[in-house]
């Protein structure tokens, strides 16, 4: 495994002068970077990836020079140590790998376009331009940028424009900020600006493909964040500016370059009159995490990459807590309960994940350190716990404290818990320790023993085979029994006669309330039963915690799996959101006990439509007037588990509204839309149909319809269909790159189509690596294989494809973990499959 070499030690950067000239015409880069810094040596190396370098000075004078590719490097020779004016001049190629600079392409009115846009994170920048790309080498940048400009182009930067001459955009200086986070975008493009009440201007832009409309809810998301963000960091925002651009071709959800954000059009973009609220909600929460990450992040930044949690958990937490401030309607932390936490519960569960802080040993492992299981999710909760403990106040004064201290700067962990502690007075790194430096989680176990004695544990949680190591965590145990510490740190603790307790409390006795504590709790039988026979009583995030521990401690074989049936049935009547979609997981996650075809899977099939009855009776295929947000959410829930139930009526009238909207199929309510296509491709499809939905996906500039079709073609049920749908695959004017994982997971879930996307990842892999593989993203084409693949027939072949490939650089964690996670859910079904099917004989009764 190669090391990673560090040059900043050996040379120190203080101001670059960047002339770029982009030619999209003959897909061509040439650049002369004079960087100002001081030589710790003589000897001293700057990262370039992909350059081609014509000429190094050092003061005026040429030196000599050699590319070391295989380090990603110019090694310089200067004649004496000391302070330097370096200029190298290079050219590179344009590339559509979506990262370095590159073109997104995109069509208006029949005429294809594209607009240029950056992504330097993790180490991208030395293929845009030769620097020290490490997070530590912060600097400030005069950008010059040249390109082949047509009349009326846009041009954006960090900064804004300070001249035109001879065709050259001549930007402002940045201040001082990592290679990582410089940015430039240039295009036809149109935008919506507005100012925030301390003067910072905003801006929304996107290519001219969209809606005007579409700009305005991330103008008003934008405006406001920055707004409450000057105000709980007690700090203002650094920049004149703050730009939000939308790109045809993103890789990621979004980056957080500092004064020019780029997007995904997903994630940005959206129909106000015609988009469901949870697709408001996420958007909103995408813009709030990267307006967080322009001061936890741009202004103070992470050491090296191992701190990348610093950065990403913490603007993952905030940005529930900005739009939970600026929406309160929406209630964005059950948001919360439904994303982050049950993703971090799932992928921590598995032995061998990556703790949240973890050290980096080859290049390829910078990209792959980014599990949004883990970095993002697990790292906010951690987060989450921290904030619960201090309260707000103790938080927004160490921040407010730690952005004084570190900002334009560089900080690690143990920075910001000390900013924290000094504030609370509570030694928080202690308590992060366990939780940020090991992986995994415990689960707590909450008995009554021979002696009535009410006794907590804790252990190690593993889904699947586990070694365990004997780890302990220090847990906040959030209960409500005032004889239950804030903090356990033992592996076992007595809390006194449980019925002296449980007479005093005079409410069933429970662990981790409000859910903020990454753990699992299970209770013995005495105290569940107790605590299901006051289940109403509960919030309904604590009733989604039920549900969500029970389905983790049942695929972790600690209870059986037929125990969850009748509490799916008990829970069927709720009316809230949060609850049915864990009710719903639990249920889905019943059909990789039966196999399609079969009477087992018709019973399950009869299953669903017991526990949907209520709710779509009670909501309908539409939206009607006076709805809560809940039921909004609800409706697309129900509605999928009823057409799994194959409830005939509801197929029917599902068509019938496919019918009334078929020649305006993007007018459809968005919050059902993505079903209604799904069923008629299910139920109704054909070779014209097929076409038809192909055609708006490649045509259509309405980003989340576009999402919608991505969800139903791949329900085909023609092999022929399916056939021809695989073949699109590496057809970047149909599917775009960015966009593949989600047709091939489609498809991939497909029981009737399942082996045709088996066989082109496997076919095309070579293709693949070579289109997405330098990309943060490409290990999660495994990733979402494992989640799908139940059976031993297919544990045998995803290791007979996958294992030959443990040595490929940054794949290697991700290809052991998704073998247990594959093997843990065929063990579970071969030793739980008989008690299940029991179960759903008895509950569709």
């Amino acid at each position: 495994m190669a090391g990673i070499e560090r040059f900043y030690t050996l040379f120190q950067p203080e101001h670059y002068d960047l002339f770029i000239d982009v030619n999209r015409e003959r897909k061509t880069i040439n650049g002369t970077t004079k960087i100002h810094g001081h030589a710790s040596q003589a000897n001293v190396a700057v990262n370039q990836k992909d350059l081609q370098v014509s000429q190094v000075l050092a003061n005026g004078s040429e030196v000599p020079f050699t590319t070391d590719n295989g380090a990603e490097a110019i090694r310089i020779e200067l004649p004496e140590a000391g302070d330097v004016d370096l200029e190298i001049t290079y050219s590179a190629p344009l590339t559509d790998t979506m990262m370095g600079i590159y073109p997104s392409y995109y069509e208006v009115g029949g005429e294809k376009k594209q607009v240029i846009g950056t992504q330097f994170e993790t180490t991208f920048a030395r293929q845009a331009f030769p620097g020290i790309d490490e997070p530590e080498a912060k600097a400030t940048f005069s950008l010059a940028l040249k390109f082949d400009e047509h009349d009326g182009e846009t041009v954006l930067a960090n900064m804004p424009e300070d001249r035109v001459e001879d065709g050259v955009h001549y930007f402002k200086p940045t201040v001082k900020m990592s290679t990582y986070l410089v940015a430039f975008a240039f295009g036809d493009l149109q935008s919506k600006l507005t100012t925030t009440k301390n003067g910072v201007e905003v801006g929304v832009f996107a290519t001219k493909a969209h809606q005007p409309k579409e700009l305005n809810f991330a103008l008003d998301i934008a405006k406001r964040s920055i707004e409450f963000y000057e105000d709980f960091y007690q700090t203002p925002y650094p920049l004149p500016h703050s730009w939000q651009l939308a790109l045809p071709d993103f890789s990621a959800g979004a980056m957080e370059n500092w004064g020019l954000i780029t997007y995904r059009e997903a994630y940005l973009l959206l129909d106000p009159d015609n988009t469901p609220l949870e697709t408001k909600e996420l958007v909103a929460t995408v813009i709030a995490h990267e307006l967080a990450h322009q001061w936890f992040g741009d202004l103070v930044t992470m050491k090296w990459w191992d701190d990348l949690w610093l950065n990403e958990s913490f603007a993952n937490m905030m940005e529930y807590v900005a739009i939970d401030a600026l929406q309160p309607d929406w209630k964005v932390w059950e948001m919360f309960q439904t994303s982050e936490v049950p993703m971090a519960l799932s992928r921590d569960a598995t032995d061998g994940v990556q703790s949240v802080h973890v050290e980096v040993s080859d290049p390829a492992e910078i990209d792959a350190l980014f599990d949004g299981a883990i970095v993002y999710a697990k790292g906010a909760r951690m987060l989450v716990m921290v904030r619960a403990l201090l309260g707000d106040d103790a938080l927004r004064k160490g921040l407010r404290q730690y952005f004084i201290d570190h900002q334009y700067g560089n900080a690690e962990g143990k920075d910001l818990w000390k900013a924290l502690g000094d504030a609370s007075g509570l030694d928080i790194g202690k308590i992060m320790h366990s939780w940020l430096d090991q992986p995994g989680y415990p689960v707590v176990s909450a008995n009554v023993d021979a002696d009535g004695q009410l006794v907590l544990s804790q252990q190690q949680f593993f889904i699947g085979d586990g070694e365990d190591q004997g780890r302990e965590w220090q847990i906040p145990l959030d209960s409500n029994y005032d004889a239950a510490p804030q903090i356990m740190a033992e592996p076992e603790l007595k809390l006194g006669d449980y019925q002296t307790l449980r007479k005093e409390a005079g409410t069933p006795f429970r662990v981790n309330v409000g859910n903020n504590s990454h753990i699992v709790v299970q209770y013995d039988q005495t105290l569940l039963d107790d605590i299901l026979d006051h289940v109403s009583d509960l919030s309904v995030i604590d009733q989604r915690q039920i549900l969500q521990d029970l389905r983790l401690l049942a695929s972790a074989q600690c209870i059986s799996y037929a125990q969850l049936l009748p509490l799916l049935r008990q829970f069927a009547g709720s009316h809230s959101a949060i609850v049915n979609a864990e009710l719903y997981t639990i249920a889905n996650s019943l059909k990789m006990f039966v196999t399609p075809g079969t009477p087992a899977e018709q019973e399950l099939r009869q299953f669903f439509g017991t526990l949907v009855s209520g709710n779509i009776e009670r909501l309908g295929l539409v939206p009607r007037a006076g709805e809560t947000n809940d039921d909004q959410k609800v409706r697309p829930i129900v509605l999928n588990a009823a057409l799994y139930a194959q409830i005939p009526a509801v197929i029917e009238q599902v068509h019938a509204l496919f019918t009334e909207y078929q020649d305006r199929l993007v007018e459809l309510p968005a919050d059902v839309r993505a079903l209604v296509l799904k069923n008629e491709v299910q139920n109704y499809g054909s070779k014209e149909l097929f076409d038809r939905l192909m055609h708006d996906y490649a045509t259509t500039s309405e980003v989340n319809y576009r999402d919608d079709l991505a969800v139903a073609v791949p329900q085909v049920t023609d092999p022929q269909l399916a056939e021809q749908l695989v073949a699109q695959f590496e057809n970047s004017d149909v599917i775009k790159p960015q966009d593949l994982r989600a047709w091939y997971r489609g498809l991939l879930a497909n029981d009737l189509n399942q082996q045709v996307a088996w066989d082109w990842i496997r076919k095309e892999w070579g293709w693949l690596e070579a289109t997405v593989g330098g990309d943060m993203e490409f290990a999660t084409f495994i990733t979402v294989t494992a989640n799908i693949f139940h059976t031993p027939e297919r544990l045998a072949e995803f290791k007979a494809f996958f294992e030959p490939k443990l040595d490929t650089p940054g794949l290697a964690r991700e290809i052991k973990m998704d073998v247990r996670t594959i093997s843990g859910k065929a063990d579970l079904v071969a030793a739980e499959q008989s008690d299940v099917l029991q179960a759903l004989s008895e509950n569709v009764q």
